[in-house]
């Protein structure tokens, strides 16, 4: 084969199967949504009377059990057994998510708060994804300063755990929205650059920070616009 042609077909598949784990992870982003707002439901109508009496002991517990599941979902990125654990995974998360909606349905716009939150992260969803399908730009060196910005981030959050200090924690859901917003665009940058060739750990990583864009501009939109009963 003349080598331009070789070089040329070797561009045309490398785009293929980069496209192919885009489009993947896309499907299983949509598809681990259902039981995301499965577990929602279930969440919002459960008591977690075991973070109530140890909040500590409790969220280290479900810390524990998170980073248990990612840990197997990534050691299971290329088979199907990874898909499995990865909706069991977003089934949990959607159950964890029940506090928070239960604290948002106590205002008398909560509902329409819980929307305007999920409304807000599918755009800003859509922009990053956008942009990172787009930019001709190398966006590599973000993961260094990710790195960093989460590092810092947990610090704040496992100290705000003792401090417990209102401005602290507006200041951290703050932070966690544009972590999170940056995140999206570098993670999906990464697989249009081909530095990610599993789509469920694709999926995985922009699953996680979905949520936690989501939470942290719901917990924003209760304490800026929440209206009290």
């Amino acid at each position: 084969m003349h080598p331009n042609l070789q070089s040329g077909y070797q561009t045309l598949t490398l785009d293929g199967s980069r496209h192919k784990v885009l489009r993947n992870t896309y499907a299983l982003l949509a598809l681990s949504m259902i039981p995301t707002v499965m577990g929602a439901l279930i969440g919002t109508n459960m008591r977690f009377a075991f973070l109530a009496g140890s909040p500590i002991v409790g969220m280290i517990a479900i810390m524990a059990v998170f980073y248990g599941l990612t840990f197997a979902i990534q050691a299971n990125r290329n088979n199907g057994f990874g898909v499995v654990l990865m909706l069991g995974f977003t089934f949990l998360m959607g159950v964890l998510l029940g506090p928070l909606l239960q604290f948002a349905l106590r205002f008398a716009n909560g509902g329409q708060l819980i929307l305007v939150a999920g409304g807000a992260t599918a755009v800003v969803f859509f922009v990053m994804a956008a942009i990172a399908t787009t930019t001709k730009r190398d966006l590599s060196g973000m993961g260094n300063f990710l790195t960093v910005g989460a590092i810092v981030l947990l610090v704040a959050i496992v100290a705000n755990m003792f401090l417990q200090l209102p401005g602290m924690t507006l200041a951290i859901a703050a932070a966690i929205a544009l972590f999170s917003s940056l995140m999206i665009l570098w993670e999906v940058k990464n697989v249009v650059d081909g530095g990610e060739t599993s789509y469920i750990s694709a999926a995985l990583g922009i699953y996680i920070s979905i949520y936690n864009l989501f939470t942290s501009l719901l917990r924003l939109l209760l304490a800026f616009s929440g209206e009290r009963d």
